[in-house]
């Protein structure tokens, strides 16, 4: 009443202009307009167009399901009962009816329109036809995509409930699905839809023709065709080979024929010769390879000084100083068959030169001691040789002369009853 009398006579005092009173300042506002703001995603840029329809249809739902809801609740409310409660009662039903008059009516009017159009949402969505009342056809069970909050409070629960109990494998495989379909939306990947994951695929049975023994005479002919390897072959000249590379590699040799490889090849022949209805394995050809000495020789070569000397020797030194000066080891495949050593790039004292039984007269000791010579071209170099070794033929082809006889030099290192002499010559190769 205050403020209704103030603005009368605030009317009357100007001639009919209002000018706002004390008590008008807090229930006179002057509304502005407002600015229209720009729908973001969470990633901050505007959203699409399918993303707006997306929010759209969801927003739609919720709304629907509020308006059903409080529908519900309208109808179910119960009425005032007594004489004061009778009459407050109906005081407060009748100022809830007038204001709900206007939402009853508008909402009676359109409730079936949205709910027939969240239908039409939700069967596009889940890609699955509508009902047909008339012809009695029912289009299958409506499904909705779970929103994030659901999908959210979902996985919460089950994490929650996994806490506490033994989990089956079937649960984790859920829970882990879910937790994926939460990340594909958090980066914005568009979901399948659920008629492609809930209906099974259908397959076609292949016709398979019956069939058809190959004749013997096509299978001979393919087991004739001889195959060159690809490093020698016509291909490999055109296309480039690049050959495997070897740690330390000094020389290969394709051209010796050791005792040894001449009894396999015999070998060979013979169970062709008397098995020749029997597939034939084939042979590769593999060359004598000389390198430097590595790790993984030294086993192989204790064992060959060990056999062709005297036990307890032990050449591991060798690999901290200079082994690609200093050492030779000759390989067949991975089988050491010949080892020659330096004592040191300064001394250039030959302590051992070594060949595997049954791999002589094949130039293998030969090659081991060029090589060792052509890595130290300046310096003079110096051995020692049992008086009876046949060795001594091959150093002096090389140009070793005898400087020194020593009676007694290998008593320490030989057995009594070995063959070899214990007296030895000291050779030089003058540079």
């Amino acid at each position: 009443m205050s403020k209704q009398a103030s603005y009368s006579s605030t009317m009357h005092s100007t001639n009919s202009t209002w000018i706002p009173s004390d008590d008008d300042d807090d229930a006179y506002t002057e509304a502005k307009p407002r600015r229209a703001k720009r729908r973001k995603t969470n990633t901050g840029k505007a959203a699409a167009a399918a993303n707006r329809i997306i929010r759209a249809s969801t927003s739609l739902s919720a709304l629907l399901e509020v308006f059903q809801h409080g529908l519900t609740i309208h109808t179910a409310a119960p009425r005032g009962t007594g004489n004061d409660n009778g009459i407050e009662g109906s005081r407060n039903e009748n100022e809830n009816q007038n204001e709900n008059d206007g939402f009853e009516s508008t909402m009676e009017g359109l409730l079936p329109e949205y709910l027939e159009a969240r239908q039409i949402l939700l069967s596009r969505a889940s890609d699955i036809p509508l009902p047909d009342d008339n012809k009695g056809v029912g289009g299958g069970e409506l499904v909705r995509p779970l929103s994030r909050f659901e999908l959210a409070r979902i996985v919460g629960l089950a994490k929650q409930r996994m806490m506490g109990c033994v989990t089956s494998p079937s649960e984790w495989i859920v829970l882990r699905k879910l937790q994926l379909q939460q990340e594909r939306r958090r980066a914005g990947i568009r979901e399948s839809p659920a008629a492609e994951i809930g209906t099974p695929t259908t397959l076609t049975p292949l016709d398979v023709p019956p069939s058809v023994p190959v004749p013997p005479v096509v299978l001979d002919g393919l087991r004739a065709i001889q195959t060159t390897l690809y490093e020698y072959s016509f291909a490999a000249r055109v296309y480039g080979h690049t050959p495997q590379k070897t740690s330390g590699l000094i020389a290969v040799d394709w051209e010796s024929r050791p005792p040894w490889t001449l009894l396999m090849d015999d070998i060979h022949a013979h169970y062709a010769f008397a098995h020749p209805e029997r597939d034939q394995p084939e042979r590769l050809h593999t060359p004598i390879t000389y390198v430097s000495l590595q790790p993984s020789h030294l086993r192989q070569v204790h064992d060959l000084l060990a056999r062709v000397f005297w036990d307890g020797i032990d050449v591991s030194d060798a690999l901290h100083y200079a082994p690609e000066r200093c050492t030779v080891i000759a390989t067949y495949g991975h089988l050491v068959v010949g080892a020659a050593f330096l004592s040191s790039p300064q001394e250039t004292y030959i302590t051992y030169l070594v060949v595997r039984a049954g791999w002589e007269n094949a130039q293998i000791a030969t090659t081991m001691l060029y090589h060792l010579i052509a890595l130290h071209p300046h310096r003079d170099i110096t051995l020692h040789v049992s008086a009876n070794n046949p060795a001594m033929l091959l150093y002096n082809r090389f140009g070793f002369k005898a400087e020194e006889f020593i009676a007694g030099f290998y008593e320490a290192y030989l057995d009594a009853h070995a063959r070899a002499s214990k007296n030895a010559f000291r050779l030089r190769l003058r540079r």
